[in-house]
């Protein structure tokens, strides 16, 4: 190294060292970066993330020969005998300006663990209604596969005065999900493994009442 640059550096590294020093705390890394936001600037115009994709509402899907209407009103389709790993899967149904849905209704029904529907009575059917805030519950079973399908929940969804949806829910990682025709990657649900259960997520975003 040259002499005229060791020199440079001598005299640079201590001052470097000092405002090191002074950034030793989250505090004043935070105080730092409000420093380096420019004047004039407001953090309250920033846009947060949004809820929903504006405008794009979710795919439907085919509904399937196993549906049965009349489902018992229930969040929790566990009942005795019903085999198989435990999943609550949540949400909400969102219009498409990512707005909460009140008192949509959604109808779910599914496989049991061993790829079987129940077409003589209701396991692992039911149907319920959001809250105030869009908010949804279901507490099930992970389905099972049959020859042609990858692993799903079948579902509509509906809105007071809106267009009824009919969709299908898929699980991420599943083997089978390129070999099924039916398959959409937007239908993917976030799906977390658990000790005891799987969590699930899914937000319906479903045409508003007024565009009907």
């Amino acid at each position: 190294m040259k002499r005229r640059r060791f020199l440079q550096l001598a005299v640079a590294l201590p001052a470097l060292w000092a405002m090191l020093e002074r950034l030793r705390t989250p505090e004043a890394w935070a105080s730092a970066a409000r420093a380096a936001i420019p004047p004039g600037t407001s953090r309250a115009a920033l846009p947060p993330t949004p809820d929903c994709d504006d405008g794009d509402e979710t795919p439907a899907e085919t509904e399937g020969p196993f549906y049965k209407p009349r489902s018992p009103r229930r969040s929790s389709l566990i009942e005795s005998g019903l085999a198989g790993t435990r999943i609550v899967l949540t949400g909400r149904v969102l219009s498409h300006h990512c707005e909460p849905v009140n008192n949509a209704l959604l109808d779910f029904w599914h496989a049991d663990s061993n790829g079987d529907y129940d077409n003589d009575g209701f396991r692992c059917r039911g149907h319920q209604y959001t809250d105030a805030e869009g908010r949804y519950r279901l507490e099930t079973v992970v389905p099972g596969l049959y020859p042609g399908r990858t692993r799903h929940f079948h579902v509509k969804v509906q809105g007071p005065g809106a267009r009824l949806l009919t969709t299908q829910l898929y699980f991420p990682r599943e083997p089978r999900n390129s070999e099924d025709s039916l398959f959409r990657a937007e239908l993917l649900m976030r799906v977390r493994s658990g000790v005891q259960r799987r969590d699930a997520r899914f937000d319906f975003v479903i045409e508003d009442s007024s565009r009907s």
